[in-house]
């Protein structure tokens, strides 16, 4: 695998002799950073780029994605390079799949049990410590027996969102902050901030995953199908927000790696600031990185490869050769 570049800096995008070089203004010169382009497994733009068509072929050639994200933080979309990988078996399969109602459910139901089991696993973890959670850890746990009850997917992510609005009411007690409440758009505080930046991460990173498989990144399972968003990256984003988003948010809030002044907060709005932005890349590339001992592969694999693992899985349910199970961490 390449690396992940996180360009935090406003400029000018180019390619020169088949080297990438990011160009900015500074005492009116023109400051260059070279990326070579081999070196590259996806791009994420923090700051404004120009770039122009030919740059775009020039990462397509290369298999190289490009994450855009605003002033704000929030993730807007991505250039998708063309499919690599493509299978048109595999993509005829998504479809049917997605086409019959009970073999959806089936892969839905799927993705809620591997969010519920590592929303249930952290609440655990701090049970453990002493923290009063058993509250929310019930409804993720009557949740759990409930899935296979659900009969139909608006059911199911109906479910899904009952049990974590629970396990987020346990948020005041895992960071020591009175009040707190999940708010989306826009994020109202810098814990929310933090979560909304760090799932828009996840995203991203999984849609860079699912590039290198046979899948086509818009038909998907437990989220419905629409135009604009490839929605299969957020089936699969599910099962892995609460072991690297959530445990990473509570890293940084429970060490103090933010301050105040990483963070501008509007009447009914916050969102992070470059400085705090990156805090939270450097270590969301560090869980992205960190390896556990695979026990069916009998070797480390980091977090990144288990998400690309997690999509293998799925085109051999979908193709029939063995059901798809969540992942379920084992460390």
């Amino acid at each position: 695998m390449g690396r992940t570049y996180y360009l935090f800096r406003s400029g000018r995008l180019r390619r020169r002799q088949n080297t990438l070089y990011l160009e900015w203004e500074a005492d009116g010169q023109v400051e260059r950073q070279a990326i070579p382009i081999e070196d590259v497994e996806a791009l994420y733009a923090m700051g404004e780029l120009d770039l122009n068509t030919r740059l775009l072929s020039f990462l397509g050639r290369h298999g190289v994605g490009l994450h855009v994200f605003n002033y704000y933080g929030f993730y807007v979309g991505s250039f998708y390079p063309r499919e690599a990988h493509a299978s048109g078996q595999v993509v005829v399969a998504q479809a049917l799949h997605y086409a019959d109602p009970a073999r959806r459910l089936t892969l839905a139901r799927r993705f809620v049990e591997g969010a519920l089991f590592h929303m249930r696993r952290n609440l655990l973890y701090y049970r453990r410590q002493g923290l009063a959670v058993e509250a929310p850890l019930a409804v993720i746990e009557q949740s759990l027996g409930e899935l296979e009850r659900c009969p139909e997917v608006h059911a199911l992510m109906g479910l899904e969102g009952r049990a974590r609005d629970a396990y987020y009411s346990a948020f005041p007690l895992i960071l020591n902050l009175e009040g707190f409440r999940r708010s989306r758009r826009p994020p109202e505080n810098p814990v929310n901030a933090l979560i909304s930046f760090g799932n828009g991460l996840l995203y991203a990173a999984v849609l860079s995953e699912l590039y290198h498989t046979p899948l086509h990144p818009a038909v998907s399972f437990l989220h419905e199908p629409s135009a604009g968003r490839f929605s299969l990256a957020l089936d699969i984003a599910e099962i892995f927000k609460p072991l690297v988003v959530d445990r990473m948010v509570f890293t940084l809030m429970n060490r103090n790696a933010l301050s105040e002044e990483d963070f501008l907060e509007e009447v009914g709005f916050c969102y992070l600031k470059d400085e705090g932005r990156k805090k939270v890349v450097m270590e969301f590339e560090e869980r992205l990185r960190e390896t556990v001992q695979h026990p069916r592969l009998k070797r480390p694999v980091s977090y990144r490869t288990l998400i690309r693992l997690e999509a293998y899985k799925l085109v051999r349910h979908l193709l029939g050769m063995e059901p798809y199970e969540p992942l379920k961490a084992w460390w």
